[in-house]
């Protein structure tokens, strides 16, 4: 079995009295490989100033780590099937809505990848193929509850 990890780290600042809320969220993810990304809770959950609005968000890293595992199966499906991928570009999106028990969720995520080739480029029944397999083959998207739908451009 294979296990992933990450250390998530937040510090008190200085001052904070912390019981009356008004606390920065802002932290920092750090990984095995030793990359650190400044991290911190929405501004469209938390208002600023408690928010850091230019760190990642758990929203958007949860948009971004489906849309980059679906990549990279693309791109090795792409590969095994003898195209040559000068540039894979998504701008996927995630939505927030209430489940049924009134709790909110990210209840849909939408790639939008947009795949320039070099040389002979599939048709696009070919294309939506491969998209098709990346999704089935992603552990991002086989983890969750999320509807995920693949719009290429």
């Amino acid at each position: 079995m294979t296990t992933f990890g990450a250390t998530v780290l937040w510090t008190r600042p200085e001052g904070a009295i912390f019981t009356d809320n008004k606390y920065s969220r802002a932290h920092i993810w750090q990984f095995d490989g030793g990359a650190e990304v400044p991290a911190s809770s929405s501004p469209h959950i938390v208002r600023l100033p408690f928010s850091a609005p230019e760190n990642v968000d758990p929203e958007e890293a949860y948009v971004a780590s489906i849309s980059s595992c679906h990549m990279l199966f693309f791109l090795a499906n792409a590969a095994k099937a003898g195209f040559v991928i000068n540039q894979y570009r998504d701008a996927a999106e995630g939505e927030l809505a209430k489940n049924d028990k009134g709790k909110l969720y990210v209840s849909r995520v939408t790639l939008r990848p947009h795949v320039t080739y070099a040389g002979a480029a599939p048709d696009r029944a070919a294309e939506a193929h491969l998209h098709h397999e990346a999704h089935e083959q992603c552990f991002i998207a086989n983890s969750v509850l999320t509807l995920i739908e693949v719009e290429p451009v």
